[in-house]
């Protein structure tokens, strides 16, 4: 169409004055129709008038309605700190220094840490997701109950989950990956030799997370490690009964991982199903 318009406008040298006369008039029609039918109006020619019907105060604002100001950089900043209140928060409560069925306030524990009550309530908030916590309104976050039935329908979840793909896995992954996931399984051992709950929560899910990513699916990565999270609130309080659980949880990473790498199947079945009937953390 534009090269249409254009070929009417150019007039060649021959062209009579006639001509040029029907031409400038169709032109003229042509406008006139143009600017009684704003719908034939193309989209961006649209909105540049929209834009140039704008006045100075509202071109300069933009996207920034209501005068809000940009993102200041200090968002970052408190994410940081919100992300290492988190970890606390979680260490404590993996530790038994936050008790269940107790209510905490934000602004109590953002004194603890040393910091204000926001990062606190929002990393409180994130727990309340996971199930850690639950909202108290006016008061603050009550640390989470979990009797031995919740806990033993948690085991079976995850079972119902990662048995059959681990046993899958068993017979499909090579042994050189495998052995990559040493590492992992020491650290499990390494935690639990020293009573370290929270880096032993954080190992054992680790190595786990490491295992089902040899899957390629990590919509049941995901799922499988919240479930894994939400089974480690709130744990024993008995130190020596916690650290022998632990021992045996970690000898049972090694020997899993053993026997992946020997691919003795029989085994593999029996140390996996195992792991998760006896699991309670």
């Amino acid at each position: 169409m534009e090269q249409g318009r254009a070929h009417q406008q150019v007039r060649p040298p021959y062209t009579s004055t006639a001509s040029a006369s029907a031409s400038a008039s169709a032109s003229a029609s042509a406008a006139a129709r143009s600017a009684a039918a704003p719908d034939r109006v193309p989209g961006q020619a649209r909105a540049q008038r929209a834009r140039d019907e704008q006045s100075p105060g509202e071109q300069a604002r933009g996207e920034h309605t209501h005068c809000e100001p940009p993102v200041p950089r200090v968002v970052v900043q408190r994410h940081s700190v919100r992300g290492q209140i988190l970890d606390a928060l979680r260490a404590a409560l993996v530790d038994g220094e936050l008790l269940p069925g107790q209510v905490y306030s934000a602004p109590v524990l953002g004194a603890r840490f040393g910091v204000s009550a926001t990062p606190v309530r929002e990393a409180m908030q994130q727990l309340a997701i996971e199930g850690a916590v639950e909202v108290v309104p006016n008061r603050g976050f009550r640390v989470a109950e979990r009797g031995p039935q919740e806990l033993a329908e948690l085991a079976e979840v995850r079972a119902l989950i990662e048995v059959p793909v681990m046993l899958r896995l068993a017979r499909t992954v090579d042994q050189a990956r495998w052995t990559a996931l040493r590492p992992l399984a020491d650290a499990t051992v390494a935690a639990a030799a020293v009573g370290d709950r929270a880096s032993y929560a954080e190992s054992d899910r680790a190595f786990h997370r490491a295992v089902l990513e040899l899957s390629g699916n990590q919509q049941l990565v995901m799922v499988a490690d919240d479930l894994h999270r939400r089974s480690q609130w709130p744990l024993g309080h008995n130190p020596a009964t916690r650290r022998a659980d632990l021992l045996a949880d970690a000898v049972e990473h090694t020997a899993l991982l053993d026997a992946l790498i020997a691919e003795d199947l029989p085994v593999v079945q029996s140390l996996v199903r195992e792991h998760f009937t006896g699991a309670d953390h």
